[in-house]
């Protein structure tokens, strides 16, 4: 791990030590709420939720959930329980064109790393408690994974794709000469595995944030895209593909590609292609459509970038719309901060709160943001849902958001691994003892063999 990092993550965890993200330790109980079954759809009110050692002991009904003895109660009467949320396209180091970008000119790897924490702990707090990040400079978000899953610094699981795999003039490249051809696009895919990466992320198209390169022109070549996905699917990895490109989301998918971002101008021939091959669309709608411009406004985007914006946008809506239609996988991304606040709520809910509105059921909007994002990254197992065996990562609302999806700007409770990290409602039960085993789910291959997520 980089040394400057490193020290900087060890800084972070002198602060955080009071909210080490461990499993809490013995019972825990939540009694008066209800919660929602986004596997089934039900709703059950009146329940008993059981914690023990950060997994969920068991749920249901108070009537047949008996609470035991020595159990640490958490009251939350008349409010909702539903699984914590996930945003499957996160960038905890974000900088776009602008006052943003000027703001964080020449910003050291330091000042990244303790920004990207900060941003992290705010993510958490938010009710989202699974990112999968998109890329973020000198993998400063797998240095960051790795000190949350050793419970010195607070934030959600973290999924990283590493930096991103680019090319010369391609989305991401930042103007510098990058990778060109199969064999430099193949050395850079195993240069971002071994570096702890477990998705791969391409950009096929241009990019809004890119001043050069139209949104729906294809710019990697078939050759280079096939290679990445040679090279991740013989280590284990995932490809997913940066496209506003209808030609060349539908070649990326052909090619092997599992996902799609963002989607601007994708088309019907297209959504059923990615429909027949199990492919997953993230739509990042948020960031293309007229209630959440007070976002552009607040960092400064300069009116190149803002036409850009404008430009996508009906495209953009009729993409999901017909993603909807057509019955595509779809897993809630936001391409803002988690936490960011946007029209009256933040980035996440307001993107699940779209989804709704371009046709979604609230059950359907809900699962795209819970129990559909942990099958599209693997980890349905274990996350995800409110289900005996699984981690407790759970969030309480005022609503039930299977009535009103809406019901999710209420929130006011966050718990991850059985740790009560936010409670609006009674803030004597933040945090409390800890026990010894790591909160994580899976392995991350590396010199110091550390977990990831």
């Amino acid at each position: 791990m980089n040394r400057i990092l490193s020290s900087c993550l060890f800084a972070v965890a002198l602060l955080a030590l009071d909210f080490a993200p461990a499993h809490a330790a013995g019972k825990t109980a939540i009694v008066g709420a209800g919660y929602v079954d986004v596997l089934t759809g039900r709703s059950i009110p009146d329940a008993v939720l059981i914690v023990e050692n950060g997994r969920i002991a068991a749920i249901g009904p108070a009537t047949q959930t008996p609470v035991p003895a020595d159990a640490r109660r958490i009251a939350l009467p008349g409010k909702w329980l539903a699984p914590g949320l996930f945003n499957t396209h996160v960038h905890l180091g974000l900088v776009l064109p602008g006052l943003m970008a000027a703001e964080h000119a020449g910003e050291s790897e330091a000042l990244l790393t303790l920004r990207m924490a900060d941003n992290a702990h705010k993510s958490l707090l938010s009710g989202v408690t699974t990112v999968r990040t998109t890329g973020d400079p000198l993998h400063a978000d797998i240095a960051l994974a790795r000190a949350i899953n050793r419970g010195s610094q607070v934030g959600p699981r973290i999924v990283s794709a590493g930096q991103g795999v680019t090319i010369t003039g391609g989305h991401g490249a930042g103007g510098r000469l990058a990778n060109d051809g199969p064999a430099e696009v193949s050395k850079a895919t195993r240069h971002e595995i071994s570096s702890g990466a477990q998705w791969i992320k391409i950009a096929v198209s241009g990019g809004i944030a890119t001043p050069g390169g139209g949104l729906a022109d294809g710019l990697m070549t078939p050759e280079e895209i096939k290679a990445v996905v040679d090279v991740a699917t013989r280590n284990g990895r995932k490809v997913t593909a940066h496209s506003g490109s209808a030609g060349a989301a539908r070649e990326a998918v052909e090619l092997g590609v599992y996902g799609i971002e963002h989607g601007y101008f994708l088309d019907r021939p297209t959504l059923r292609a990615m429909k027949q091959r199990g492919a997953w669309f993230v739509p990042t709608i948020v960031v293309s459509q007229p209630a959440t411009f007070e976002f552009y406004k607040r960092i400064g985007s300069p009116e190149w970038y803002m036409e850009r914006v404008r430009e996508v946008g009906k495209d953009h809506w009729r993409a999901l719309q017909m993603a909807i239609e057509e019955g595509v996988n779809i897993s809630l991304g936001s391409d803002q901060f988690p936490f960011e606040p946007n029209d009256g709520t933040t980035a996440t809910i307001r993107e699940v709160e779209y989804y709704q509105q371009a046709g979604m059921s609230h059950l359907q909007a809900l699962q795209a943001g819970t129990i559909a994002s942990a099958r599209m990254l693997g980890m349905e197992g274990q996350v995800g849902s409110l289900s005996t065996g699984k981690f407790a990562d759970i969030i309480a609302l005022e609503g039930n958001p299977l009535e009103d999806i809406s019901a999710l700007r209420s929130l006011g409770f966050v718990m991850k691994g059985g740790r009560v990290y936010r409670n609006d409602w009674d803030a004597t039960t933040v945090g409390g003892p800890l026990d010894a085993q790591d909160d994580v789910i899976g392995e991350l291959p590396d010199d110091d063999h550390d977990t990831l997520f």
